[in-house]
């Protein structure tokens, strides 16, 4: 058992994922270079890209 929590699982529409994602990235950029918080911001960010990605493939007609 590592201890790590298991991410909270993201919402399914895509304003309130871009507005999680503005949160990451100001989270991300107020990090240290090379510190654990900017890779966690960092593994947010991507996260929440592939669930706006998933969004746009399922909507009809394609967003994408």
């Amino acid at each position: 058992m590592t201890g790590k929590t298991e991410p909270a699982p993201l919402p399914a529409d895509r304003t309130s994922l871009l507005a999680l994602h503005r949160a990451a990235r100001q989270r991300r950029d107020a990090a240290l270079p090379m510190s654990e918080a900017r890779a966690e911001a960092a593994f947010e960010i991507e996260r929440i890209e592939i669930q706006i990605a998933r969004i746009e493939r399922a909507a009809d007609p394609p967003l994408v």
